[in-house]
């Protein structure tokens, strides 16, 4: 396919650039991937949907004061994202200033701290700092808010955007289709009878790379680290024997029990670059919960590959038209696959 294909229009004014009063009061788009079937609901709505026996998985990771600011030898300023760190005095980094520096530049940041490029990842830059990198970051570092917030970050987003779970240091965007759920929804989930499982994926930057090729084919993701751990593949195996359901939140926990299981369910340590795009086969999950994504993203590739193409093409349209508030700190959907997934895991 190419990606031209997932190019939808979308007026300015939904892209939502601050999160509403309370998290679990945005609105709800249900698609049915099977029928195609739209339905408007609140967020909360969720808790009904869910069945005893059902199995939520979360994304624990816990978003990093990501962003730096700093100049150059020559004065130009300097914006630093991290993407990961590589040990206690290096990091990976997207570097915006006027002009790329150059292996051997020095970057004084604020705060005093000197970073050096060292060298480069494709588009990303290696950076060695003289002093550890994550004790630096808690005090000068500043929320990682995505491109499309025309904002400086405040106060509040440092609580707003990062999920109630988060316990796993390492990522710099959030998993934004957990920022929906209070503990007073996960209270309620639990009381109907509804297990709750957790992955770990460190989101990373790359998150927010376009993709650039015509051919969605030739498109790769940055890897990202990802945990999957026993107990998890336990949880999971128990529900597939109660004939239940695997409702994974968000794409990241898509990503990562799918990267679990390309070879059978196990526990999984390690990297993944999974890029799913139609035609993909899931093996795992069987609804997903997600926010709304970028036109010609990776991530709106992913979605449809779950529900099916043409019906999340026109849930957009839908929600478009219906004044959904979009992005991070936007409305839902609620998805559910447009075939049946394969109920053994091997």
């Amino acid at each position: 396919m190419n990606r031209s294909d997932f190019h939808y229009d979308l007026p300015a004014e939904l892209i939502a650039q601050a999160p509403l009063p309370e998290r679990s009061a945005s609105r709800l788009l249900m698609l049915d991937g099977q029928s195609g079937v739209i339905a408007d609901r609140h967020f909360a709505d969720l808790v009904a949907w869910l069945e005893p026996g059902d199995l939520v998985v979360f994304n624990d990771t816990r978003v990093l004061p990501a962003r730096l600011h700093g100049a150059k030898a020559t004065g130009g300023r300097v914006e630093l994202l991290l993407e990961r760190p590589l040990g206690r005095h290096a990091g990976r980094f997207q570097v915006r200033a006027s002009r790329s520096p150059g292996k051997g530049a020095e970057i004084v940041l604020d705060g005093g701290a000197r970073a050096r490029v060292e060298g480069r990842s494709g588009d990303l830059f290696d950076l060695s700092f003289d002093c550890d990198l994550m004790p630096y970051l808690e005090v000068h570092g500043a929320v990682p808010l995505p491109p499309y917030i025309e904002r400086e970050p405040g106060a509040g987003d440092a609580d707003r955007y990062q999920t109630v779970f988060a316990t796993e240091p390492g990522a710099v965007a959030a998993p934004t289709a957990g920022l929906h759920f209070d503990e007073r929804l996960l209270a309620a989930i639990e009381a109907r009878g509804v297990g709750l499982g957790r992955v770990t994926l460190h989101v990373g930057a790359g998150t927010f790379s376009p993709v650039r090729s015509d051919r969605i084919e030739d498109h790769r993701l940055h890897a990202e680290r990802v945990e999957v751990a026993a107990r998890l593949c336990e949880q999971i195996e128990r529900t597939r024997e109660g004939g239940r359901r695997i409702v994974a939140v968000g794409t990241t926990t898509v990503r990562a029990l799918e990267t679990a299981a390309r070879d059978g369910l196990e526990p999984f340590s390690g990297e993944t670059d999974l890029f799913i795009y139609p035609g993909y086969g899931f093996r795992v999950v069987d609804a997903v919960v997600t926010n709304f994504h970028l036109p010609e993203s990776s991530l709106l590739m992913l979605v449809a590959a779950f529900a099916g193409h043409d019906n999340v093409m026109r849930a957009y349209r839908h929600a478009v038209a219906g004044r959904y508030r979009f992005f991070s700190y936007g409305d839902a959907m609620l998805l559910t696959s447009k075939a049946r997934v394969r109920c053994d895991s091997s």
